[in-house]
């Protein structure tokens, strides 16, 4: 019995990081040994993320009141920063996906739809859902993981909080310590989640079945890798003067291993408030930004709009000049802060951008088809760059202000 606590107890202490690569070796083996026993593995990474989904909103909810209201008067905090940070990379983004989709032209077979949803009809019907999401019933933003609704509930109560009792203000401390303790206590079980999603997906989808998409996906997946790491650490040096790759490369095993298997920023918010926290960033700053950032600060999603919408157009033919391209960078950049923070959230809002040229809505949705045929890998890596810049433009704020000094995160702790 001794000897199985013990075991226990190292399992715990070790390197969460460590152990989720074993999980993704071990995914990938029972795949191709057993993939009957991959599929059932796969309940495993369903219930990590349905976990995650539980503990997101509920937290967000917590923390973000719960900080505001314990704010001091006078206290500075970073998000005008923060936000301006997040509204640059978005659009930086699509201005690179733009960039490459002229320099290597990809033009696709569509395949008829295969999805039944609606896409908006325009930026404005994006900008009401937004704004409807604002004034949603807060049972209802918690129930449905309405991330901007919780949001401005949670904004609304700590200010209103922020003249109540001490004791209270202890009791909503309390309540959020307790929520982060549930929240580290999920996390610690990622390495199995993510062993069970590794061996589903390559069980069911193999390695072969994207071959067909193979341009496309070099596209997509190579203008994300020059936004991770070209321009966000220009970003960062340029706003705190400092080698920028410590912090990039912490980020993305930290935060971007973890999003990139989950396929959602919403759920991944758990693990970068954990991150903010070990990269001793101001509690007042990151408990907004990041479940801020998980609704807004959407450089992936920008990044796949443009390439899939470009690569429609050039299917049909269609000339773009320099302008249209501009303009189109400006709608994927708005278009993508109504991304939702779930898996394939930003395909959807294909048809948008397409009828920026257009483009049929018909052709469109055939485009958004074959976004769900790449979905498994685009997905992933969109959401570990979105999840992943969340905690990076934090930090850039945080460290360029001078008030905090780079600190780096202690793994086995995690």
């Amino acid at each position: 019995m001794n000897y199985v606590v013990g075991i226990f107890k190292k399992i715990i202490s070790g390197s969460l990081v460590l152990q989720i690569m074993g999980g993704i070796v071990a995914g990938v083996i029972l795949a191709l040994a057993a993939p009957d026993a991959a599929n059932s593995a796969g309940l495993l990474g369903s219930l990590f993320v349905k976990a995650l989904k539980a503990v997101a909103p509920i937290l967000v909810f917590v923390i973000v009141a719960s900080s505001i209201a314990s704010q001091k008067r006078g206290t500075h905090t970073h998000m005008r920063s923060v936000i301006g940070l997040y509204l640059v990379g978005t659009f930086m983004a699509a201005l690179v996906a733009v960039t490459l989709s002229f320099l290597f032209p990809t033009t696709l077979t569509l395949v008829a739809s295969t999805t039944s949803a609606t896409p908006p009809n325009g930026i404005g019907e994006v900008l009401n859902t937004l704004l409807f999401k604002i004034v949603d019933n807060p049972i209802n933003a918690l129930a449905s993981g309405n991330f901007i609704g919780i949001l401005a509930w949670a904004i609304a109560l700590g200010i209103a909080f922020q003249h109540a009792g001490e004791g209270t203000k202890a009791i909503l401390m309390d309540l959020s310590h307790g929520v982060s303790s549930i929240v580290k206590l999920v996390i610690r079980f990622a390495p199995l989640g993510i062993f069970g999603l590794v061996g589903q997906t390559i069980a069911t989808t193999g390695f072969t079945a994207l071959a067909g998409y193979t341009h496309l996906l070099q596209i997509l997946l190579g203008s994300m890798v020059i936004i991770a790491l070209v321009v966000n650490p220009v970003i960062v040096f340029v706003k705190t003067r400092r080698n920028p790759y410590p912090l990039i490369f912490t980020c993305l095993r930290e935060s971007g291993v973890t999003a990139f298997f989950t396929r959602s920023s919403a759920a991944n918010i758990p693990v970068n408030m954990d991150l903010c926290k070990r990269l001793n960033l101001h509690e007042d700053t990151y408990s907004v930004s990041i479940p801020l950032g998980a609704t807004i600060n959407m450089g992936g999603a920008a990044v796949t709009i443009t390439v899939m919408t470009l690569a429609a157009v050039h299917t049909l033919g269609i000339e773009v000049d320099i302008a249209t391209a501009l303009l189109l960078s400006i709608i994927a950049s708005v278009s993508a802060c109504g991304a939702s923070g779930v898996a394939g959230g930003s395909l959807l809002l294909i048809p948008l951008a397409c009828s920026l040229f257009g483009v049929p809505n018909e052709i469109s949705m055939q485009v958004v088809a074959a976004g769900f045929i790449i979905g498994v890998i685009q997905d992933s890596a969109e959401t570990a760059l979105n999840s992943s810049t969340d905690v990076i433009f934090t930090a850039a704020a945080d460290y360029g202000s001078g008030t905090s000094s780079i600190s780096k995160p202690d793994t086995a702790a995690a």
